[in-house]
């Protein structure tokens, strides 16, 4: 029970292929004692995929879960000023919410969270999950890996044969992580060799 009593944000993004990978770490989350408040982006919450539909996602991850999903920017501001968490993890965090969140753009409620958490000093966990991450992202990770209070889920590349720009957190090492995080510290190694 390392997580008894934190108050964990778990938000996720529109990287819909991983999101199977994304349920089991929900709950081992709460098996480990956190009690989870779940953020979800407009593309997560609303679009139904191949991957299947967001009402059957939003039940899934749910279940892990305290209170209502926050999924407006209005309802994800008061993060900040009320100290409601402990830690945010953003996972799955899709290439346009790295980019976003390196440039300082607040325009959804993943994002929203994020800032108003931030600003009380508290961590933030990543784990990366985009096509573009050795290419135009790369910047932006680079950004993200050396900002004060954020904490990378170690990653790699997917599938470097054949989409040799893309990299995907280890998301069985998001608890870890977040241990780590919550002591001030960069779970290492970071980048880890690509799937045999």
């Amino acid at each position: 029970m390392r997580l008894m009593g934190k108050k964990i944000g778990f938000a996720i993004t529109g990287s819909f292929c991983t999101f199977a990978a994304v349920e089991p770490v929900l709950d081992q989350l709460a098996q480990e004692g956190a009690e989870i408040t779940l953020i979800m982006s407009k593309a997560a919450y609303q679009t139904d995929t191949k991957f299947g539909k967001a009402e059957d996602w939003l039940n899934r991850f749910s279940k892990y879960c305290s209170g209502p999903v926050i999924n407006e920017i209005v309802t994800a501001e008061p993060i900040g000023p009320g100290k409601l968490l402990d830690l945010i993890v953003i996972a799955p965090c899709t290439g346009n919410t790295i980019a976003k969140l390196a440039n300082g753009i607040t325009d959804g409620p993943v994002l929203m969270a994020t800032k108003a958490h931030l600003r009380n000093g508290r961590p933030v966990v990543i784990a990366v999950s985009t096509n573009d991450g050795l290419g135009m992202n790369a910047k932006n990770i680079g950004l993200l890996l050396n900002s004060k209070n954020i904490y990378l889920v170690p990653f790699c590349q997917d599938n470097p044969w054949q989409k040799p720009n893309s990299l995907v957190a280890k998301m069985e090492l998001i608890p870890d992580t977040i241990i780590e995080a919550l002591n001030g510290r960069q779970i290492q190694p970071v980048l880890l060799g690509p799937p045999k």
